[in-house]
């Protein structure tokens, strides 16, 4: 390598480790900007047509104020990251700056509230509570001692009973869930058959019930059993042919011919998976089906979208929900289902970021 190529290579290092060091903007600006409600502000109905940010201002703040130079500090980074696409008015004088106006990308689309009341935007706010920002700066303690997450060591207890004692947070949490869970859902039912025939069919972490109820839609013969912790089921809402039930997956599931569960695996160690599955196992009959909805990771690391939301979706898990919970290869989860039991196996990748699981029997 000739000293030019060192130097501009050393460059494009500098560089990198600059945006590297600084990528905390970008997450915190997505949250100001739900915060602020633009998503929504531009949209309007589906008009989405592109406004400065004096006029995305009047609308998110209808009695006036706010600064509009410091909004679009926040949206010119968002737009380098895909959320907005950028119009610019370079007519009249030079000597003054363009106007620039903004509009939504199909990422941006993502945070507009749906007729449903549901968008990504709950998932974005979920992620930045302040008892969860306060664990990132733990992350090299999952490293020295992995026997407790950095959320309880920054917040005293787990994440899941934490949210528990703090209904707003509990709240928060089911909205961003629904979120992601509905047109996930819709993509599965879409292109994933292995429901058909099933007569009585459990969703284990089920929550509020959100997926047996479009699960029913399409397959209204199916009898749904929600089964959750008692506490999470008694909140509840009552769904035609749905029957909440209370219990705890590591003692026994209720028996059928095929169970669903949807990122349950995912936050637990490889031996309480095992154990979860074990009892999956027992509840099925003979060609009985666990079908697992879980983020799998691909065998080699690369730059794409798709590895790097699933890698950084795995930090989420370690630092957050179990140090030694984790995302898992597709051979990893055959391995699993194998020690559980489960002789057959097949991985049918629908959605980018989630896989159906079929464990058989």
């Amino acid at each position: 390598m000739g000293d030019v190529q060192r130097a501009e290579s050393s460059n494009k290092a500098r560089l990198a480790i600059m945006e590297l060091a600084n990528m905390i903007s970008v997450p915190m600006s997505l949250n100001a900007i739900v915060r602020l409600n633009v998503p929504d502000a531009i949209w309007q109905g589906g008009a989405n047509t592109p406004l400065s940010v004096v006029q995305i201002l009047s609308r998110v703040l209808p009695s006036g104020g706010g600064d509009p130079e410091n909004l679009q500090r926040i949206l010119r980074m968002l737009t380098s990251y895909g959320v907005f696409d950028e119009h610019l008015n370079c007519s009249g004088d030079d000597s003054h700056s363009p106007e620039r106006k903004y509009s939504l990308t199909d990422i941006g689309k993502t945070l507009v509230t749906d007729a449903e009341g549901l968008s990504y935007a709950p998932y974005v706010l979920q992620h930045h509570q302040d008892a969860l920002m306060r664990a990132w700066p733990l992350v090299h303690e999952a490293v020295l001692n992995p026997t407790s997450e950095p959320f309880v060591k920054a917040n005293g207890e787990g994440a899941y009973s934490y949210y528990g004692k703090k209904p707003e947070m509990n709240g928060l949490m089911q909205k961003a869930m629904s979120g992601v869970s509905v047109p996930f859902m819709r993509a599965i039912l879409d292109g994933y058959d292995g429901l058909k025939g099933v007569k009585r069919l459990v969703d284990v972490g089920g929550s509020a019930g959100d997926c047996l109820r479009m699960i029913l839609q399409k397959y209204p013969h199916v009898e749904g059993i929600n089964f959750d912790l008692p506490e999470v089921v008694a909140k509840a809402p009552s769904i035609p042919g749905v029957t909440h039930v209370g219990g705890d997956m590591f003692e026994s599931i209720p028996a059928a011919d095929a169970i669903f569960m949807k990122w349950v695996l995912t936050t637990w160690t490889d031996d309480e998976c095992k154990a979860i599955m074990e009892n999956c196992y027992k509840a099925l009959p003979v060609g009985g089906k666990l079908i697992a909805c879980e983020p799998v990771l691909p065998k080699e690391s690369d730059d794409s979208h798709r590895t790097r939301a699933l890698l950084e979706g795995d930090i989420f898990v370690m630092t957050i929900y179990r140090a030694k919970g984790k995302h898992r290869t597709q051979d990893e989860f055959k391995q699993l289902g194998l020690s559980a039991g489960f002789p057959h196996f097949r991985a049918f990748f629908i959605d980018y970021f989630y896989t159906v699981l079929e464990f058989q029997k």
